[in-house]
């Protein structure tokens, strides 16, 4: 590794709370019946943490990967798609998201950096107007 280069670690739900939380209206919460977390913003969900079902493994079959994963609003459906076709080792989906602006995300396999910009994207697809104009406001100056 060249001198002054760091390898920058593989994020992990610490990183995902730290990132959601810094961004301003977001709340931690239980999601859905398995009380798994979420981050909402104006009470909208914008990344949650996802086990794959039964429905899921089923579809992905012997694709199917193992650890955290994490769910992802993206702006659109063009959005999705850019992310799906970016990154397969990181981003993925399964039927149950189908016609959905989401991606999964292999926790495991994004770098903290890359992961910080998906949940900000996130966020904006979210966030109220005027929140979301505050924060562009302030980060550019």
């Amino acid at each position: 590794m060249a001198a002054g280069k760091r390898r920058e670690r593989m994020a992990t739900w610490n990183d995902v709370s730290k990132i959601a939380l810094a961004l301003p209206g977001v709340v931690e919460e239980p999601w859905g019946q398995l009380g798994t977390k979420a981050w909402k913003v104006a009470k909208k969900g914008f990344v949650w943490e996802r086990p794959l079902r039964k429905s899921d493994l089923a579809a992905l079959g012997a694709k199917a990967p193992t650890g955290a994963i994490l769910g992802v609003r993206t702006a659109d459906l063009e959005m999705k798609e850019a992310l799906l076709a970016s990154d397969p080792a990181v981003f993925f989906t399964t039927p149950h998201f189908d016609g959905y602006p989401a991606v999964l995300v292999r926790l495991g396999k994004i770098r903290v950096a890359a992961l910080r910009d998906v949940i900000l994207d996130a966020w904006l697809a979210r966030a109220p107007a005027k929140l979301a104009a505050e924060y562009a406001k302030r980060s550019s100056s």
